[in-house]
């Protein structure tokens, strides 16, 4: 079969994560998720480790991990984040490219990317190439192997970014046909033995007169690999994907049905082309789910169609150009991407380059950001060097080799990293300030991930992100040395004007939406006092990248008010900075709060105030604790809108339930009052009066949300809610619910057929019961008045089909509730649309 088919898959996502947090903050604009990686993950990341094929009615027959089926990249930033938050599918990713090594001659599907999506081109040398050798470290810490390829951000090219590539080992790169300039057969010089034709055995190659060189088509032929031969006498291989179907599936729809889908791949073939063909696409990976629900699926049922009928073989690049290697040379198009018609304009000018919402618009704000932050990064790179070369050997090449401590943020780690590169043993104070160093260049680089300018506006999210990056790398700067930095680049970032009215310009957008996410020890301390009112804390305590230690507390209470009191040590896990403070907080019921933090004079410095400000609480003397802590703390206070994100959510959420448990008795007392009424205006099919339908809806949604969260589940009493809705005639809160019965649903399929459970064990009444409780879960869930999203329940019913099921159906005729657990297990498997025989 000389037919070939790859599809590539570049999965990217902005990095969200607070730079003073390293971790992502509750988003609301992702509700019902935490946060938008979560939301894209469920319906991209996640999907496609377990690709739903389908039965020709609609059954599930087969679950695919797509990511062995394809080649792909992701973002090193995406890989840290899902190896904390979604850890089965980062390992079914690292799993897929095992596979296909095994599977594709040793050539692994998964490519490295640049590191923190920065547009190459536009960056200087040093940070091309950090970015591309950070990619590789990144990729073999994680994959465990070299990587062949690497995927060029917005795959922004120049000669000067693939000479890093060569250089650093990488063997190929895969480009936009428009990024191809001439072509040319590679003329192999006298005397050289001929290389193999396509298809051609080596000795083949050797013994057969040499053949002319297929002549180069029309513009650059997307079936096969070119290869470039760069200035310095280096070369780099080049595959340029088919653009026509690549825009198809990310633009035109065809992902509504994998067997069109499948057949528009194999449309692209020629039987004009007298040689092997490699058919390839590529666009973003977020497209098979978030771009197009349930794309996922099409992806999988194409390339299980093709193989199924054998249309044409599943490759991959590596495997691909070690057969077939180019026969022709190619040039590039200097500084253009795939992404922006005017080459790569759209990350340093108003190029006309946008999302289109927003016709009004302009983007001249993306020239003086641009300017503002190079003016940062060479402002800090003199600083850096001279700074840094007091302790280090070479502070460029530290920052190169920083990368292990990234990965692996440990103290050993960390100390092995200082050993390798200081010129000398260095004292503590030392070995902070060269990570501060250190993070003040990773934060440097972060600035210029590409989504900041990609977008529209100067004060959304991305851009805001990057600003946080620039924000954080200041405020280091702003700790090693005496510079008057962060006012010279406000200054500069002023010319860049927004599109909001309110915002204005970048100035006000950095006041806005950067200042108010710092942090610094003493904030990250203060947080840590506040929710200490409402968390149960051990002694020592991780709160996102900080350690906190507890030497000292006192802790009152009298009805509602409650009173803390004390001392605690607050470090950095990233700079390893740390500082003693003594702190107090005052709650006084609902949202009243005020606390303060200091530096401490030193261990046990805190003892004489505990004395004062307790002893005025334990005489319920509270405006006397009150100036105690004004004298205390002066103006360092804290209330909870200092708190974190998701702490200060949390802890809203447990002030609320009280008042929404007064505001639900009331409703219950309206409702409970007019349900008759209710009931005859819905027989009547006549409106209920808004005041009436509000207080059902509250009522009889609080009331469901309660029973499908109780261990076990009252059943009877959740379809009673439900009808009592029905014949009322009320909308329930959708949303909500069906996220609460899909969470209670997933939990009960755990208990049911969990992982631990041992296969050759006989089955158990509460194995029966658990597997009849799930069952009705699943029932009702198919007869609510709203969809439930039940992909994870069919995952743990599929793999339980394979592992569990087999073993008890072999039982079944001796042993009466294995043979009552296989009647319930197969009719759960209807109800789920899975096909079980």
């Amino acid at each position: 079969m000389d037919r070939y088919i790859c599809v590539h898959g570049h999965f990217y996502q902005p990095p969200r994560e607070n730079p003073w947090l390293e971790s992502v903050e509750l988003q609301d604009s992702a509700l019902p998720y935490h946060d938008w990686n979560r939301r894209i993950a469920q319906e991209c990341y996640i999907a496609n480790r377990a690709s739903r094929i389908l039965d020709g009615d609609g059954r599930i027959l087969k679950i695919a991990n797509n990511y062995a089926n394809i080649s792909f990249d992701f973002g090193p930033t995406l890989l840290s984040w899902m190896q904390d938050n979604i850890p089965d599918t980062y390992e079914s990713i690292l799993e897929a490219d095992r596979q296909t090594r095994e599977r594709f001659g040793g050539h692994g599907s998964a490519m490295a990317q640049g590191y923190n999506h920065m547009i190459l081109p536009l960056a200087n040398a040093r940070d091309k190439y950090t970015q591309v050798l950070w990619g590789i470290r990144d990729f073999q810490s994680r994959f465990g192997r070299f990587p062949e390829s690497l995927w060029l951000p917005e795959t922004a090219v120049d000669l000067a970014t693939l000479e890093v590539l060569a250089e650093l080992g990488i063997k190929f790169t895969v480009l936009a046909p428009h990024q191809a300039g001439k072509t040319k057969p590679i003329v192999a010089p006298p005397g050289a033995v001929p290389a193999a034709r396509p298809g051609a055995t080596p000795a083949a190659a050797a013994d057969a007169p040499a053949a002319p060189p297929e002549p180069p088509p029309a513009g650059v032929d997307p079936s096969t690999a070119y290869v470039l031969k760069l200035p310095s006498g280096r070369t780099i291989n080049l595959f340029f994907y088919d653009g026509p179907v690549s825009r198809a599936v990310a633009f035109e729809k065809l992902l509504t049905s994998g067997e069109t889908f499948a057949g528009r791949l194999m449309s692209a073939f020629s039987d004009a082309r007298q040689r092997p063909q490699l058919v390839h696409i590529a666009t973003d990976g977020e497209t098979y789910g978030h771009h197009h629900p349930h794309g996922d699926m099409a992806l999988a049922y194409a390339m299980h169609h093709i193989q199924a009928k054998q249309l044409a073989q599943i490759i991959n690049y590596g495997q691909f150009l070690e057969k077939f290697p180019p026969a022709h040379e190619v040039e590039i198009v200097e500084n253009s991407s795939w992404s922006c018609s005017h080459g790569v304009e759209r990350w340093r000018s108003d190029c006309g380059c946008n999302s289109g919402n927003f016709p009004a618009w302009r983007q001249a704000w993306r020239a003086p950001l641009r300017e503002a932050l190079d003016w940062l990064r060479d402002r800090l790179a003199p600083l850096f060097e001279e700074r840094a070369g007091r302790w280090l050997k070479d502070p460029w090449s530290a920052r190169n080799d920083y990368i292990s401590v990234i990965l692996h943020r440990t103290p050993e780690e960390t100390e092995r990293f200082l050993s390798d590169h200081a010129l000398r043993p260095l004292s503590e104070d030392e070995k902070i300030s060269v990570t501060k160093l250190m993070e003040m260049q990773r934060h440097a680089m972060l600035m210029y991930t590409s989504c900041g300018w990609f977008f529209d506006e100067l004060s959304g999210i991305e851009t805001v992100q990057i600003l946080q990056y620039a924000g954080r790398a200041i405020q280091l700067a702003d700790d090693l040395f005496d510079a008057p930095i962060e006012e010279e680049f406000l200054a500069r970032l002023e010319k860049a004007a927004s599109n909001v009215p309110e915002n204005v310009n970048g100035r006000v957008t950095f006041e806005k939406f950067v200042r108010p996410a710092m942090v610094d020890l003493s904030k990250a301390g203060a947080h840590y006092v506040i929710s200490s009112l409402f968390e149960t804390y051990t002694e020592r305590q991780k709160i996102y990248c900080y350690s906190l230690e507890r030497r000292e507390e006192k802790r009152l209470e009298t009805g509602k008010t409650r009173l803390l009191v004390g001392q605690v040590q607050v470090t950095s896990d990233v700079t390893c900075e740390s500082t003693l403070l003594n702190y107090a907080v005052l709650y006084l019921g609902g949202h009243h709060l005020t606390g303060g933090v200091r530096p401490a004079d030193g261990p046990g410095s805190a003892a004489a105030m505990v004395r004062e400000i307790s002893g005025a609480f334990s005489k319920s003397d509270f405006p006397a604790v009150i100036r105690l802590m004004e004298r205390n703390f002066g103006s360092s206070n804290y209330s909870l809108k200092t708190l974190f994100k998701d702490e200060q959510r949390k802890i809203l959420d447990a002030i609320l339930e009280s008042t929404l448990a007064d505001i639900e008795t009331v409703y219950r007392q309206i409702y409970e009052q007019h349900a008759p009424l209710a009931r005859f205006l819905a027989d009547l099919m006549v409106p209920l009066p808004k005041a009436i339908h509000t207080a059902a809806e509250f009522v009889i949604t609080a009331g469901l949300r309660r029973e499908i969260q109780k261990e076990p589940v009252d059943l009877a009493r959740v379809r009673a809610l439900l009808e009592e809705a029905h014949n009322a005639g009320v909308a329930l809160d959708a949303a909500s619910l069906a996220f609460t019965l899909r969470q209670q649903t997933e939990h009960l399929a755990g208990m049911a057929l969990c992982d631990s459970r041992d296969p050759a064990a006989d089955v158990t009444d509460s194995d029966l019961a658990a597997l009849e409780t799930l069952d009705a879960m699943v029932s009702l869930a198919a007869h609510l008045p709203f969809d439930v999203y039940l992909w994870r329940t069919q995952n743990t019913y599929y793999d339980a089909l394979h592992r569990l099921y087999p073993v008890i159906q072999a039982r079944a005729a001796q042993h009466d509730l294995s043979r009552r657990w296989v009647g319930v297990f197969l009719g759960l498997g209807d109800k789920l649309k899975v096909k079980t025989a």
